[in-house]
C-alpha cells in the first residue's frame, strides 16, 4: 500500500530551473527581479533568449499575476468591511508591512488575495473590521473527538472511515492564448491515490473519451486527457470515489527507537531548492531540538516550533518562490506547503525521515487544497504532521488528545493525491507547469505553450458520508 514510497532516481526540483540557476544573465536578472525593475530584467533577458532566459520572463509574467491590485482597489475591497477606512489608512499598513504589496516599475500593487493577509496581521484592521468571521471547522472537533473514542475501544490505528465521491472539472477559458479550433490540449486532473489511509479507489466516470490513468502507486497521480479545440473551448470531468480513515496510531516517546541501519538515504537528504541545510535552518533545529536525543520528541519540538514561529499566510504561487523552507524562516510567514516543507527540511537535519503529502481537506463545510507532511519514527513507521492545523483551540480544561492531535495523528476528511512533491506526471508534461511542486488543480497545455491559471478554472464538489 505504498509505505515503502519509491524515491525518485533523479529527483525534480519542484521549482524552475531560472530560479536557482547560477548562470549570470539569470542572476543578474533575478536581482532586477528582486529590486522591482521587472521592465530591465525583460530587456536583459531579451539579450539572450535561452531555455532559461524564457522561463525566467515566464516568472515575471507570474508574479504580475499575482500583484494586479492598485492601492485604490484594494481600497475599494475594504470599503465593504472596515466602515470609514480611508487611503490613510492603507497607506500606514503599508508601511508597517502589514499588507502584502511589491513595487513594479516604480508602481505600487497589492497581491491580489488582500485584504486576507492584512486581517491576519494588522491589530487595527482585525479591530475595526465589521462583523465576525465565520468558524468554518466548528464540526472539527467532533469529528476529532469520535477517532479518539474508537480508538479506545480498537486497536488498529487506521479508524472511522468516511466514504467519499468526488467530481472534479476543469474548464479553459475561451480567451485562453493559442486557443485555436483544431488545436491539441492535453490535461492532468488529480486522481487519488491507493495507500492505506485511502482505500477503494474507483473512478466512476470520465471526459473526453480516451483517458490514461497514472499507476495506482504514482508520487504524484493524475488522470490523463488529450483532445481537440472544437467549436467550444474544452471541458474536463472526472468523477471517482474511494474510503478515507483517520489515522491515530498509539505514541509512546518511551518505544520510540533510533533509525534502523539501512534506512533509504533520501528521505533524509538535502532536495534544493526547497530542502537545503542553509546555517539559518540549521540554527532553528538547534534551538528547537536542543540536546534531546529521543527521535519522537526531536520531532514534537520541531513541530511545534514551526507552529509556534510561523504564522499562517495567503500565499504566492509556489512555481514564483525559490524555496519554501528557507521563504518561511525568513519572512516567518506562510500557508500550509510552507510550513510543511520547513518541518521536512527541519526533520531531515534532525536525523528523521520526512516526507510531503498533500490533496484536498474535504471536510463538509470546507473543501481546499491542502499540504501536509509525514515522517519517520520507528517502530510506529510513517506518521503524519499537519502544521497549519497545528494546535487545535480548546476550552477550559484543555484536552490535549484534541489540543495535539495534528501531531502523529490525521482525521478523516482527506484526499491524498501526492506522497512526494516534484515529481514527473504519467505521462511527462513537456512544458514549465504551472505548479511545478505541487499536483492539485492539474495542468494543461497547448503544443507549444503551457496555460496558467488564469486561463481556466477548476471546480471540485465532494459528497462524503460516514460509514
Amino acid at each position: 500500500m505504498d509505505d515503502d514510497l519509491p524515491q525518485p532516481d533523479d529527483p525534480c526540483p519542484g521549482a524552475a530551473e531560472a530560479l536557482f540557476s547560477s548562470e549570470p544573465l539569470i542572476v543578474a536578472a533575478r536581482k532586477l527581479i528582486e529590486s522591482g525593475r521587472f521592465s530591465d530584467a525583460r530587456a536583459r533577458l531579451d539579450l539572450a533568449p535561452t531555455k532559461l532566459a524564457e522561463e525566467l520572463c515566464e516568472i515575471i509574467s507570474r508574479i504580475e499575476v499575482a500583484y494586479r491590485t492598485t492601492p485604490e482597489q484594494l481600497l475599494a475591497k475594504l470599503e465593504s468591511t472596515i466602515p470609514n477606512v480611508t487611503s490613510e489608512d492603507l497607506k500606514r499598513w503599508t508601511a508597517a508591512g502589514e499588507v502584502q504589496f511589491r513595487e513594479i516599475d516604480s508602481q505600487l500593487l497589492y497581491f491580489n488575495r488582500e485584504p486576507a493577509n492584512l486581517f491576519r496581521f494588522c491589530a487595527e484592521a482585525k479591530r475595526r473590521r465589521a462583523g465576525l468571521l465565520p468558524n468554518r471547522k466548528r464540526n472539527l472537533h467532533a469529528h476529532l473527538r469520535q477517532i479518539i473514542e474508537a480508538a479506545e475501544r480498537s486497536d488498529d490505528s487506521l479508524l472511522v472511515p468516511v466514504d467519499h465521491e468526488v467530481q472534479y472539472t476543469i474548464t479553459i477559458a475561451p480567451s485562453a492564448l493559442g486557443l485555436k479550433r483544431g488545436a491539441p490540449v492535453r490535461a492532468w486532473l488529480p486522481f487519488p491515490r491507493e495507500l492505506a489511509q485511502q482505500t477503494n479507489v474507483r473512478l466512476i466516470d470520465a471526459s473526453p473519451a480516451g483517458y490514461q490513468l497514472s499507476p495506482p502507486s504514482s508520487p504524484q497521480r493524475a488522470i490523463y486527457f488529450e483532445t481537440h479545440v472544437c467549436d467550444d473551448a474544452p471541458t474536463f470531468n472526472v468523477t471517482f470515489s474511494f474510503r478515507s480513515f483517520a489515522r491515530y496510531p498509539r505514541l509512546d516517546d518511551q518505544t520510540a527507537e533510533q533509525l534502523p541501519v539501512g534506512f533509504p538515504a533520501g528521505w533524509l537528504a538535502e532536495r534544493p531548492p526547497h530542502i537545503r541545510f542553509t546555517s539559518r535552518a540549521l540554527a532553528a533545529v538547534r534551538e528547537a531540538i536542543g540536546d534531546e536525543n529521543n527521535p519522537l520528541r526531536k520531532a514534537r519540538r520541531i513541530y511545534d516550533s514551526v507552529v509556534r514561529n510561523i504564522a499562517y499566510a495567503a500565499e504566492e504561487e509556489y512555481c514564483t518562490l525559490s524555496g519554501l523552507s528557507e521563504k518561511a524562516l525568513q519572512s516567518r510567514r506562510g500557508d500550509c506547503g510552507v510550513m510543511t516543507m520547513l518541518f521536512i527540511t527541519m526533520c531531515r537535519i534532525a536525523g528523521i525521515p520526512a516526507r510531503w503529502q498533500s490533496g484536498f481537506q474535504t471536510l463538509p463545510d470546507e473543501h481546499d487544497m491542502h499540504d501536509w507532511a509525514e515522517f519517520y519514527v520507528a517502530p510506529f513507521g510513517w506518521l503524519p504532521a499537519d502544521l497549519s492545523y497545528g494546535y487545535q483551540p480548546c476550552d477550559e480544561p484543555v484536552d490535549a488528545r484534541i489540543h495535539d492531535f495534528y501531531f502523529g495523528h490525521l482525521d478523516s476528511y482527506r484526499l491524498v493525491v501526492n506522497r512526494d512533491f516534484g515529481r514527473q506526471l504519467s505521462p511527462r508534461k513537456s512544458l514549465l507547469r504551472s505548479e511545478p511542486l505541487d499536483f492539485q488543480r492539474g495542468e494543461i497545455e497547448l503544443a507549444d505553450r503551457n496555460l496558467y491559471f488564469p486561463h481556466w478554472s477548476w471546480n471540485m464538489t465532494p459528497r462524503t458520508n460516514f460509514l
